[in-house]
This record gives structure tokens, sequence and C-alpha cells, in this order.
């Protein structure tokens, strides 16, 4: 094997231990947010579909219907666009997005910002686990036309 080939397929390997290492993290506050939806209702079982539905949701706001896609687009590995500012966000999927769980309180103060300007409200912990529990479902980006 050439050096050049062994630096690749170091790199590589880098790059899927990265992405591998974000879903455990991922998991782990979906993990948190089941435990204390399971001490508000015990028959509570994350879906990735409830999260894929919340995510899509439509919810009226100032006069227009938004949701989670309308700035993280209908694929959450894909790069978003906030609808207001244009600002570029990177994809929500931590399976393309290897910095999206890394940081738990901000992750946790997103959520509050995020939950209060769609809905009106802090979501729920069975809202936050089906949504984290559908992220890590997400492992493609849409491929480029």
């Amino acid at each position: 094997m050439t050096k050049i080939s062994f630096i690749l397929v170091a790199l590589l390997s880098m790059t899927v231990l990265n992405a591998n290492a974000d879903v455990a993290t991922a998991q782990k506050l979906a993990d948190k947010y089941t435990g204390i939806a399971k001490g508000i209702d015990k028959g509570f079982t994350p879906s990735a579909e409830d999260g894929k539905v919340f995510f899509n949701r439509q919810i009226g706001m100032k006069g227009r219907k938004v949701s989670c896609a309308s700035c993280h687009t209908a694929n959450p590995a894909d790069n978003g666009k906030h609808i207001i500012t244009g600002k570029m966000i990177r994809p929500l999927a931590p399976a393309v997005n290897a910095k999206r769980f890394t940081d738990l309180e901000k992750v946790e103060d997103k959520f509050v910002e995020h939950c209060n300007d769609i809905t009106g409200s802090d979501c729920t912990a069975q809202e936050k686990a089906n949504f984290i529990t559908y992220l890590i479902t997400v492992k493609d980006a849409t491929p480029k036309k």
C-alpha cells in the first residue's frame, strides 16, 4: 500500500468514527429525554416516525405556516437555510454533521428557542426523544443533480 493510500484510508476511518461517535451522543440524549418521558407516561417508546411527523408538522406563525423543515429542508441530512435571514444552516442529522450533538447545553437551548418560535411553547420530552430518534435514522444527504 502506498503512503498516500494509507493516509486516505486513515482519514476516511476517522470520518466514520466521528460520525458514529456523534450518533452515539445523539442516542444518549434521546435516551435522556425518553427517561423523562417515561416518568410521565410509562408506556412511552420513542418513535422515528412520530419524530418525522413532528419535524414536518406545519404550524401557523405570524401569518405563515412553518415547520422545522421550513429552514432545515425536508431532508435533515442536507444543509438548510433560515427562512428569514437566508443564513446557511448545517445539517441536523448527526450522521452527516459530526458537531450537531457535541454541546448538550446548546442542544437544549436550541430546543427551547426553536420550540417556542415554532410551537409557542417548549417541546415535551416525548417530542424531543422522537425528534432525535428520527434524526438518528437519517443517514444520507440528497444526491446532487
